[in-house]
């Protein structure tokens, strides 16, 4: 049976190499909120979770310690109409949860089979509805289903994609009432002029990045002719109100750049100047889309580097493909880490590359061993006693060895890299980045010819827990854990169900602590 995250063990590379290559409201303003009576006011006021691996680096380092592991405090779904695939797996990647300073839970819903989304405010302590809205987004082209995700600002404004590359914005979410604006980064009158032009042509594709600024940044595709002349590219809504867009051609300088990666987002470097942005073809089946990153001024959206994504074995161009949710993620230091398919799949057991750049998107050293669908998070170094070596922060990234792929042992594994050092890879004749840490699935899978496999790691952004010196992840069967850093042990788990084969997904952590996964189309909130 061929399953979302473990695809590769179905038996031949074949099957996934098909999967893959398959990808192929008026503007004033929007319907009021539906509202439900308040609940207690929270007592909480933390550190939020703003969006995608919460910060504009996508760090997804937590601000709080969190909670133990000792119980679902509650759930709700994610997805009203979840479609299964002819296999049983569950190809819909889901937007991560945004959580506010006061404990409201911004949950992104799936309401309907193919379309329909709204947003979820509910109170953080209790899962109690504080107040829902519709939009009217609607999914670009897709294979694997993308992820409809919104971001909160650091002075507390949220905000969602709508038809027509039109943004929905509200003010303080974590108030029962208020009321939805909109914002068009091409212009309310050209919208107004023809939305339904605009609604057929031009659609959001990517998680929303916001800076502490309040400054948001996307990407989107643009698919017929259109009144205000757009091109696919990426858009950035400023929070004093000027907005502009530049086409992905332009930009790259590359007329086989169709547009921004579906379901990756925008990153910004730490000083908040540069924003690097991952761009692909969209060449026809069964050819693999390439890639390039773009190094852009994060207020002007010019040019200042780009540099083609290549596999660092073959130096052929990379995999680049659109059912994956790999952002950029912009260490400490400005570096930049990608992570792509490998070029000559399943030549790397269909484990891909992270690929590392310096801030001006020069290669800065080894590649990590693994990149597909997945975004590396900053780990301190100090979460790790025993580290001794030259870099200054930690990567942590899944590690699957796909069983039935290349030479792949379904040992699939977690794992803390070294961007200073490297190592032999195991797979390739070249060196990857060092492994520090690495912890095997503690689950066993029954697959004939390998005996030592285990359910794969399922996760796309992993939340780091400095404080408890922890990362929290979600496994394939259907489990949360925690592993804590210096004792290279699970230390706690919890259990949703028996295990469901999906794409990806996130885990965030609450202002109090509390621990956010989602599995089988459930948001799970686990504390004490």
């Amino acid at each position: 049976m061929m399953r979302a995250c473990d695809i590769p063990r179905a038996g031949t590379a074949l099957a996934l190499c098909a999967l893959l290559a398959a990808c192929g409201g008026g503007g004033g303003g929007g319907s009021a909120p539906a509202e439900v009576a308040p609940p207690p006011v929270s007592a909480v006021n933390g550190p939020a979770w703003w969006g995608f691996g919460r910060d504009a680096q996508h760090s997804a380092q937590s601000g709080i310690a969190t909670q133990p592991l000792r119980r679902i405090v509650w759930q709700t779904p994610v997805d009203l109409a979840p479609q299964l695939s002819a296999n049983g797996s569950l190809l819909i990647h889901y937007g991560s949860p945004v959580i506010t300073a006061r404990n409201a839970v911004l949950v992104p819903v799936k309401t309907g089979a193919t379309q329909g989304f709204r947003v979820e405010a509910r109170a953080g302590a209790s899962g109690t509805l504080i107040w829902s809205a519709a939009s009217d987004y609607i999914l670009p082209a897709h294979d694997w289903v993308p992820s409809f995700n919104v971001a909160l600002t650091q002075d507390n404004r949220v905000y969602m994609p709508g038809a027509g590359g039109r943004l929905f914005v509200r003010d303080n979410p974590d108030a029962a009432t208020g009321t939805l604006q909109t914002v068009v980064f091409y212009g309310a009158a050209a919208y107004d002029a023809a939305p339904a032009t605009f609604n057929a042509t031009v659609t959001i594709n990517t998680p929303l990045t916001i800076d502490p600024r309040g400054n948001v940044y996307f990407g989107f595709i643009v698919t017929g002719a259109n009144p205000a002349g757009l091109a696919s590219g990426v858009a950035r809504i400023g929070a004093d109100g000027t907005n502009t867009w530049i086409g992905v051609r332009a930009a790259s300088g590359n007329t086989a750049i169709a547009k921004v990666v579906t379901n990756s987002a925008p990153a910004l470097s730490p000083d908040l100047a540069t924003l690097y942005v991952a761009v692909n073809t969209s060449p026809p089946a069964p050819e693999h889309a390439a890639g390039m990153l773009l190094a852009l001024d994060a207020q002007t959206l010019a040019t200042r580097a780009v540099t083609d994504l290549r596999d660092p074995k073959t130096r052929a161009l990379a995999w680049v493909s659109d059912n994956g949710t790999a952002s950029p993620t912009v260490g400490p230091d400005g570096d930049v880490y990608f992570g792509v398919l490998e070029s000559d799949t399943p030549n790397h057991n269909f484990r891909g590359w992270l690929l590392h750049y310096d801030a001006a998107l020069r290669e800065a050293g080894a590649a990590g061993a693994f990149g597909w669908d997945d975004t590396a998070s900053v780990v301190p170094t100090a979460m790790v006693p025993t580290y001794s070596g030259p870099a200054t922060y930690l990567l942590a990234v899944k590690y699957n060895n796909y069983a039935g792929v290349g030479t792949g042992d379904g040992r699939n594994r977690m794992a803390i890299l070294d961007p200073r050092q490297s190592q032999a890879d195991s797979i390739s004749p070249i060196s990857v980045m060092r492994e520090i840490l690495t912890i095997l699935g503690p689950t066993a899978m029954s697959v004939p010819g390998f005996p030592g496999a285990v359910r794969e790691w399922c996760i796309n952004t992993i939340a780091v827990d400095p404080f408890t010196n922890s990362v929290l992840v979600n496994s394939e069967d259907g489990r949360l854990y925690r592993w804590h850093l210096p004792s290279n042990q699970f230390t706690e788990q919890i259990r949703f169900n028996n295990g469901y084969a999906e794409a990806y997904t996130p885990t965030a952590i609450g202002p109090d602590g509390a621990v956010y996964a989602i599995n089988n189309s459930t948001l799970f909130v686990v504390g004490q």
